[in-house]
């Protein structure tokens, strides 16, 4: 599965940042290896230099082999709280997507 960290130039998006969030994506959805060609994370602050509550939106892509991609979005005060937000969501995506697979 290749990852792939994009930020706006409002996010600062430095090489531990991007080191961790990758190991993170690898960690919390390893078991859809078989499914999943690419993972796209896009990091963006909506305010930019305002600030602002809920400002910070990350939203996920992952490619899946022979179907349509899926993707999620998810907001937070911070870049990690909503990237924590949006790979749950994609789990619980990706594994729908899994069982629906079986069934056919």
């Amino acid at each position: 599965m290749l990852v792939q960290i994009n930020t706006d130039k409002n996010i600062e998006g430095h090489k531990r940042m991007n080191d961790f969030f990758e190991e993170e994506i690898r960690k919390d959805l390893a078991r859809f290896d078989e499914l999943v060609t690419r993972i796209e994370v896009h990091l963006e602050d909506e305010n930019g230099d305002k600030g602002g509550k809920n400002d910070k939106r990350c939203v996920i892509e992952a490619r899946i082999e022979k179907k349509n991609p899926i993707a999620v979005t998810s907001n937070g005060d911070t870049p990690e709280k909503a990237f924590y937000d949006a790979l749950h969501k994609m789990k619980r995506q990706l594994t729908t997507e899994k069982e629906k697979i079986k069934a056919h």
